[in-house]
C-alpha cells in the first residue's frame, strides 16, 4: 500500500469539528446509542464534538439543523430518517442541500453492510454530499450501522474530503 493511498495530503484537515445530528421522534441525547457511537468514532481518532443535536422527523427542521451545523463545523453527520417509512425525511431534506453528491459514500456503506444484514441493505438510503464546502453522511438510525458508517468509512475520509471540499484553486 503506498502512501498515496492513506497518506496524508497537505489540504487535509488533520482535527476536525464534527456536528452530529440524531433524527428521531422518540430518543433523547441521554438515550441515543446511535449518536454516541458516531462522537466515539470521531474521539477515538482525536477528533472534536463540536455539537449535537436531537431533531424530530420533520423535513425542514432536518434540513434547517443540517445546513446551519455545515456552515459552522468541518463534517457533518446524521443519523436517522434514512429508510422507507413515510416519516423518513432526511435523505430529501439533506438531498436538497448539496452542491455536489458523494455516491460511493452510499454504494460502500451498502457493500458493508451486506455483510451484518443481507439484503436489507436495499431498505436503506444512506446518502453524502457537500454542503457549504462541507462533507455531509446520512446513516441509518441504528447503533450498528452508525458504529460501521462512521469507523470504516466516515472518519477516515472525514478529514481528506473537508479539506477538497474547502480548497481554493
Amino acid at each position: 500500500m503506498s502512501d498515496h493511498d492513506h497518506g496524508h495530503h497537505h489540504h487535509d484537515v488533520e482535527t476536525l469539528e464534527a456536528g452530529i445530528v440524531t433524527v428521531s421522534s422518540s430518543r433523547t441525547l441521554d438515550d441515543d446509542p446511535a449518536g454516541d457511537a458516531i462522537a466515539a468514532a470521531f474521539e477515538a481518532e482525536g477528533h472534536d464534538v463540536a455539537a449535537r443535536e436531537l431533531v424530530s422527523d420533520d423535513y425542514d427542521e432536518v434540513r434547517s439543523t443540517l445546513q446551519t451545523l455545515a456552515d459552522g463545523v468541518d463534517v457533518v453527520v446524521s443519523t436517522g430518517g434514512t429508510g422507507v417509512t413515510p416519516d423518513d425525511v432526511t435523505v430529501e431534506a439533506a438531498e436538497s442541500l448539496f452542491a455536489k453528491t458523494l455516491p460511493g459514500f452510499g454504494e460502500l456503506f451498502r457493500r458493508l453492510s451486506y455483510d451484518e444484514i443481507g439484503t436489507k441493505v436495499v431498505g436503506t438510503r444512506a446518502v453524502a454530499g457537500i454542503v457549504e464546502g462541507t462533507p455531509v453522511f446520512c446513516l441509518p438510525g441504528s447503533e450498528n450501522a452508525a458504529t460501521l458508517g462512521a469507523e470504516e468509512v466516515i472518519v477516515p475520509e472525514a478529514g481528506h474530503l473537508s479539506g477538497l471540499a474547502t480548497r481554493e484553486e
